[in-house]
């Protein structure tokens, strides 16, 4: 057991919890739009993520999972309908809501709970079982997705895992290992979800070397050597 200091004042767990809370709704006051996300290519969040599943979305409403009367501790608990899982068999056999922050600026994300939009969601777990999403992590409308993403989820993403994907902004460009893809979609179309993100995935192949594997006919043109400066 410690030996408290002279002119130090002992906290109460109940006082600590107060002043830290007290402490983060005054910092979280003055930021705006503090949510960033890393680029991320579709088979990237479906490695990182714990959870991965295709869900409807049948009603929502806001809780305060810590007792605490401060808005930035609230969170959307979006009920929801599994469909199907992709991911995370062995942490829990059915999910029936998910949580995310109220405020898009902790990465908050909006979903449709009043046309039943079906929805694929990757996220993380909490320590008591809840499942998290937001921004930064993969939530689509599942109509949205191309026919190979929708094949990818199946076994394609997990079997690139082990793969490193490398995102391209300008060239020159080149890979540093054999596990790894170039991801040029920023560089080519300037968009997160170009030919690369919507048709293909990076698989490691018998050698141990990964690369980009397309299901469905091949694109117009080929992607460009960004060796070449």
């Amino acid at each position: 057991m410690g030996i408290p200091l002279p002119g130090c004042v002992s906290l109460t767990p109940l006082v600590l919890t107060l002043t830290l809370t007290l402490l983060l709704a005054l910092r979280l006051d003055h930021l705006v739009e503090a949510c960033s996300c890393n680029p991320a290519h579709p088979q990237q969040h479906f490695c990182s993520a714990e959870i991965v599943i295709r869900a409807k979305i049948s009603g929502e409403k806001v809780v305060s999972p810590s007792n605490s009367s401060s808005p930035y501790l609230k969170m959307i608990q979006y009920e929801i309908k599994l469909i199907k899982m992709f991911k995370g068999f062995e942490k829990v056999k059915d999910i029936q809501y998910v949580y995310t922050p109220v405020f898009s600026s902790l990465c908050g994300v909006k979903l449709d709970s009043n046309n039943k939009v079906h929805y694929l969601l990757s996220g993380s777990m909490w320590s008591d079982g809840k499942v998290s999403i937001g921004l930064c992590d993969l939530v689509e409308p599942w109509d949205n997705l191309s026919m190979s993403q929708k094949k990818n989820l199946n076994y394609r993403y997990q079997m690139g895992c082990d793969c490193k994907i490398a995102t391209c902004y300008s060239v020159p460009c080149a890979t540093t290992t054999d596990n790894e893809c170039l991801w040029t979609d920023w560089l080519l179309v300037n968009s997160l979800s170009g030919e690369q993100a919507r048709q293909y995935a990076c698989i490691k192949r018998s050698d141990s070397s990964c690369s980009w594997y397309r299901s469905g006919p091949p694109p117009e043109n080929d992607f460009m050597d960004m060796s070449d400066p």
